[in-house]
């Protein structure tokens, strides 16, 4: 192995489950899954998890605060799952009637929303009330109704998280509300309220707004697809087809199910699976993605996945499960605020009756100061900067054709500094072709292929395969008689004469002499191509060479990696050394290692790592899973319709485009320097009011409103990863 491994070159999760009650009879237990509105912070998603993990008859209960989704294991009654959510101040829908039929503007039409809007009415009326002088008691009597109004969800919410022996956000705030009416600063606990209950609104639309960038996805597929039964073209849901049954698409219609086409032609646009920005011809054979666009014919498909086994629902489900998944950084979030809430909370309960009870100090000043430490103390923007950050950049990626499948991977590709490729069907098409013919003797070129498609004809060979995909015409008269000569070519007999199509030793065999014909099939094998020859045992008609084809933008990828910071590209492959360093050479690539099975990938790979502190491998998700699975970062080629893909690597390219490489090693660093400047600015807020507050500068107003500016501040930076970088 050690010979193998030498360089031919100068350089050398899941989320956890919340578990409750593990005694259940686990036979019973019932998977539910819900969409949660109204979920504008990642602290309260987790407490949430934790509130409904204890109900009697859970099992385990997941949050996916990026997806806005509840899943449940358990053997009670949904509606009591269902209602524990509205306990909990949001409100619960199941993820099969929300995913079919989701409002688009229903962030408008919800009781927060419409409470925000009335008591922001209640509390100008207040303060224009108290501005022109008038009575006081009515100038109270509208904060108050401020108060009741503004104040109501998350007061509810706040007395359920303390009834679970839970601190929230919602408890913080009500406690600083009721405070402020309780010595007597009506206008302050009014302002709170309101200032708060906008703040929930405007930070609920713009998670709404990246969680319905993936959401979207589940409308891409329409609902019904006309199918043939019994002769006879009948309009059925989704739900209810079946693999084999034909469906019909129209020209302009989206693609209900996945398929092989039958009959038709036509272009398709498949940027919705695989990020291609022009549309892919499609014929009879070829393979189609539900949610895809249907071009200019009418095409009828035979169903190979029911609906939730397509390549959508299944990017669908990894997207959500990316989502869901932690990055370093975030879990470094949620330690600091872990720490950072209690440290403060106490802090808050000292300032409030220390100075009274130790010094004498008047009891209201202090007070007032422990109520705006208690506004500060809320930990909402710092726990929720790193994910909005990671929720954008995946579903930027996913809509490039490129599935992420966690904010680990998305980080870590960043900062490596080394990619190895496998060369067959990642940097090379994966399928030999013709690259010469060069007919000797007085042949021409076409009579030279057309005699070897004809002996070839009748073997499965791949090389015999890329010789008939070439031709153009073959012989008038068949060929007969054919044998296979195992390691050396093929023969067949045509117009009474035998035609042999195989590699010089067959010919040396035959009689002929190799110095003739020695310059030009070495010249065809440094360059990494197999060599065929075609002829009688009297006369050689011509030399035809076949390699595997550089994909198109393989050279282009591996500079751009480079421009974008990639220090080393290594090749990594099981072909032979000659074809290796051919194609090595072709695309400037530093080591190139040889001759290797799979276990001798992963040792490439280790090496490699040692050498450079990680490595990113590139393959085709099937023969090269163990070195996938050995690399810091594994990227499968073929991601749509590859299943084998989609499971094995950390990153798939669903198109095959190696150029959006360099595409998401930018990502990932801009999301890491978002995520830097988010926890940076939400810590820097925190410290600065935490100043302001003993300095005696700040008020609960603006306390809240600083808290919940830098929850939205926060949530806008992160959500520009969702834009297409430059």
């Amino acid at each position: 192995m050690a010979d193998k491994l030498a360089c031919n070159s100068d350089c050398c999760s899941h989320p956890t489950a919340s578990s409750g009650r593990v005694a259940m009879d686990e036979v019973n237990l019932v998977t539910s899954s819900f969409f949660i509105n109204d979920l504008d912070c990642n602290d309260c998603a987790a407490k949430l998890e934790k509130r409904i993990a204890r109900l009697a008859g859970v099992h385990s209960a997941v949050v996916n605060f990026a997806a806005g989704k509840l899943t449940v294991e358990h053997t009670l009654d949904e509606a009591m799952i269902i209602q524990a959510v509205r306990q909990a101040g949001y409100k619960a829908e199941k993820d099969i009637q929300a995913s079919k039929a989701a409002p688009r503007d229903g962030w408008r039409n919800n009781s927060r929303t419409q409470a925000t809007i009335i008591s922001g009415a209640l509390f100008a009326v207040a303060v224009l009330v108290n501005w022109l002088g008038g009575n006081w008691a009515v100038v109270i009597g509208l904060y108050a109704a401020t108060v009741i109004v503004g104040g109501y969800h998350p007061a509810r919410a706040g007395y359920y998280a303390a009834r679970a022996v839970s601190v929230d956000m919602n408890l913080l705030m009500t406690i600083a509300i009721l405070g402020a009416a309780a010595i007597g600063e009506w206008s302050e606990g009014a302002a709170v309220a309101f200032l708060f209950s906008l703040g929930n609104t405007l930070q609920t639309y713009t998670m709404d707004k990246t969680r319905r960038s993936i959401r979207a996805l589940m409308e891409l597929a329409p609902p019904e697809a006309v199918v043939m039964r019994d002769g006879q073209e009948q309009r059925l849901p989704v739900d209810a087809l079946t693999i084999g049954d034909t469906i019909l698409v129209k020209p302009g219609e989206r693609i209900a199910m996945d398929g092989v086409v039958l009959s038709g032609f036509s272009a398709v646009d498949q940027a919705p699976i695989t990020g291609e920005s022009l549309p892919v011809g499609k014929e009879a054979g070829n393979e189609v993605f539900a949610g895809t666009v249907n071009g200019h014919g009418a095409l009828q498909i035979r169903v190979t996945k029911i609906s939730a086994d397509s390549t959508l629902a299944k990017i669908m489900h990894l997207v959500e499960e990316a989502q869901a998944q932690k990055a370093p950084s975030q879990l470094f979030v949620d330690v600091f605020a872990r720490i950072y809430t209690p440290v403060v909370l106490l802090a808050a309960g000292v300032v409030m009756i220390g100075p009274w009870m130790i010094f004498g100090q008047p009891f209201a000043p202090w007070f007032y100061k422990g109520l705006v430490l208690l506004v500060i103390s809320c930990p909402c923007a710092l726990v929720i900067s790193t994910p909005v950050s990671i929720v954008s950049a995946i579903g930027n990626a996913s809509r490039q054709g490129v599935l992420i499948k966690g904010g680990a991977y998305l980080e870590r590709m960043g900062s490596i500094q080394a990619v190895a490729f496998d060369k067959t069907g990642t940097l090379t098409y994966g399928h030999p072709v013709v690259t010469d013919a060069i007919p000797l003797n007085g042949m021409t070129v076409d009579n030279l292929l057309g005699l070897a498609a004809a002996v070839e004809k009748w073997s499965e060979h791949p090389l015999a395969r890329a010789i008939i995909a070439r031709v153009p015409a073959y012989p008038d008269k068949p060929a007969v008689n054919f044998q296979a000569l195992v390691g050396r070519g093929v023969q067949a007999e045509l117009d009474g004469e035998i035609v042999y199509v195989g590699n010089f030793h067959l010919f040396a065999g035959l009689g002929h002499v190799p110095e003739r014909y020695e310059a030009g099939l070495v010249a065809l094998e440094q360059q990494g191509k197999t060599v065929i020859f075609v002829g009688t045992d009297q006369i050689i008609f011509g030399m035809i060479a076949i390699a595997d084809t550089v994909r198109e933008n393989s050279a282009d990828s591996v500079l751009a990696l480079r421009r974008a910071g990639m220090k080393h590209v290594a090749m990594i492959t099981g072909d032979n050394r000659r074809v290796a360093e051919a194609i090595g050479g072709q695309l400037a690539i530093n080591a190139v290692y040889s001759d290797l099975l799979p276990e001798d990938k992963v040792a490439a790979v280790q090496k490699l790592r040692q050498y450079y502190g990680g490595i990113v491998m590139v393959g085709d998700g099937i023969n090269d899973a163990p070195a996938l699975a050995a690399a810091d970062v594994g990227i499968a080629m073929g991601g749509a319709g590859t299943d084998v893909a989609l499971e094995t690597a950390d990153l798939a390219l669903m198109a095959d485009d190696l150029g959006k490489l360099a595409y998401i090693v930018k990502l990932s660093r801009k999301t890491v320097a978002v995520i830097k400047q988010n926890i940076g600015f939400a810590i820097t807020v925190k410290i600065v009011f935490v100043i302001l507050t003993f300095a005696g500068l700040a008020n609960l107003w603006l306390a809240v409103f600083a808290d919940m500016g830098a929850a939205l501040l926060v949530t806008f930076n992160g959500m520009r990863l969702m834009r297409r970088l430059s």
